[in-house]
């Protein structure tokens, strides 16, 4: 599960990054609004934590322009005004929930959980994806194919969970690098390309029917031969 913080505050930012980071979250950190509408609007974030007292946009301002584009990620404003007017505002710009600062991080953490169940993100410990003859353990990161499975890396268990997502798509490399990397990674194509043969030996080591194809000069998709 991929996560954009957008907050100023250095100091809170990186912590709270940290944190997020330990939870098994793969969090981007950015440090002010324009910045912010530019990777929201990128798409490959499953809840964005978006600031209100940020330079150049505030959140508001973020807010408002994000979801003018239709967009629907699930936004946690966080923000020192606490004021119920404020909170008001934020909810009526699309924000899905409002934490005031300072906050408790397992309570931030269970409303990460919560914004997320919405969306239809697997987060809970018991949650579970399937398609085609494999089940998907995001909890666990097991995949199983009838009575065998096997263990999979946290990259490995994000980027099935990304084919599982959108199994009806075709992925390009350059999605999956921003997906499981961060939109400013360094990560070439070749980093999708071992990942996805990864997959495809886990996959015939539990004898599943499904596969991920290539589609030659543009990407990759998940499929199923039951």
């Amino acid at each position: 599960m991929r996560i954009l913080l957008v907050e100023d505050e250095r100091l809170l930012a990186e912590p709270l990054g940290a944190i997020l980071r330990k939870n098994n979250y793969t969090v981007d950190i950015v440090y002010d609004g324009e910045d912010g509408l530019d990777y929201a609007l990128s798409a490959i974030y499953d809840v964005i934590l978006l600031d209100i007292m940020l330079p150049k946009k505030n959140g508001l301002e973020v807010i408002k322009a994000f979801r003018k584009e239709n967009k629907t990620t699930p936004v946690i404003m966080l923000t020192a005004r606490g004021e119920i007017s404020d909170k008001i505002t934020g909810l009526d710009y699309g924000a899905d929930d409002y934490m005031p600062k300072p906050f408790n991080i397992d309570e931030l953490l269970a409303r990460i959980r919560a914004v997320g169940r919405r969306k239809g993100d697997i987060v809970s410990e018991n949650s579970q994806l399937s398609f085609g003859d494999i089940t998907l353990s995001t909890a666990l990161m097991r995949l199983s194919s009838g009575t065998a499975d096997v263990t999979l890396t946290l990259k490995e268990c994000e980027l099935m969970e990304y084919f599982i997502h959108n199994a009806s798509l075709i992925l390009p490399k350059d999605r999956i690098i921003e997906k499981l990397w961060g939109y400013d990674s360094e990560a070439q194509d070749n980093h999708a390309e071992v990942y996805v043969s990864f997959l495809r030996k886990k996959l015939n080591h539990i004898h599943s029917d499904v596969s991920i194809v290539t589609i030659r000069g543009v990407g990759y998709k998940l499929c199923s031969n039951d």
